[in-house]
């Protein structure tokens, strides 16, 4: 039986295994400076936080999507919890995973689209702990009117000390003030607030605890924000007052405290 199929030859060297195709479009895009450190921004969808402490995720616009991956060492950095339907900005260099050809962008940064990262953290952390029931009214311990020893958890050299002292005086004659010097600001303000906290919480004669400091920026405040606080307020047994900063600044301490100043 005749057959028209014509065999073509081809030469070996000019043939490419899928590898190599795949090495070839891998090494090309990788290298190419207008795919490296670029700043991309969409939607998260798909977002997966794996076991490992690597982020998967989808970013996609109206018209197309992109799988993205960011390793833990980058991740561990994030100010607040990426979620699904969050805009974001991420920088980031186009990679060619191997193994099944398709490509996708490696994170080193992200941020949210619109609200600043700390605000953004704020935000989740407030609802968190909002869910689990520390600001609710039914766990505020009463604060005695007649205090006779007040713990003051601030710092012993800034302005805020000297007004609540004045204040406190003022109100109350006789009343017997004990200070925690405390650092309100920095790395390590987080924790040295917990420290001073279970400190007077071991006074037996304290009526009332005191947190506060003078005004400032987000930034300034946060250790005021951070859930290890929130949640050392929470367990004390002397009821706390919040007076952190101005009267248009709100901290998560504000919220779990038995009462704002």
């Amino acid at each position: 039986m005749e057959t028209n199929q014509k065999i073509i030859k081809i030469p070996e060297s000019n043939i490419l295994t899928v590898g190599k195709l795949t090495d070839y479009i891998k090494q090309r895009l990788e290298n190419d400076l207008q795919l490296i450190n670029i700043w991309v921004k969409g939607e998260i969808s798909n977002f997966t936080r794996h076991n490992s402490g690597h982020l998967y995720f989808t970013l996609k616009d109206e018209i197309s999507q992109i799988s993205c991956a960011m390793f833990r060492s980058s991740a561990s950095s994030l100010k607040f919890e990426p979620e699904h339907g969050m805009k974001v900005l991420v920088l980031s260099s186009l990679s060619v995973y191997k193994l099944s050809g398709k490509y996708q962008l490696i994170v080193s940064e992200m941020h949210p689209d619109g609200l600043g990262a700390l605000h953004q953290k704020y935000l989740q952390l407030k609802e968190k702990l909002e869910k689990e029931g520390l600001f609710s009214k039914e766990h505020k311990k009463n604060i005695p009117k007649f205090p006779k020893t007040i713990g003051i958890i601030t710092s012993p050299t800034g302005a805020a000390i000297k007004d609540l002292i004045r204040n406190l005086t003022r109100r109350f004659p006789n009343i017997n003030i004990k200070i925690a010097p405390t650092i309100v600001q920095g790395v390590d303000a987080a924790s040295s607030i917990i420290k001073s906290i279970e400190l007077l919480n071991k006074i037996s004669d304290i009526d009332v605890i005191i947190i506060g400091r003078g005004g400032g920026s987000l930034e300034d405040l946060w250790c005021f924000n951070e859930e290890i606080v929130a949640r050392a307020i929470f367990k004390s047994k002397i009821p706390t007052i919040s007076a952190v900063g101005h009267e248009t600044d709100f901290t998560i301490s504000d919220f779990v405290a038995d009462l704002i100043l």
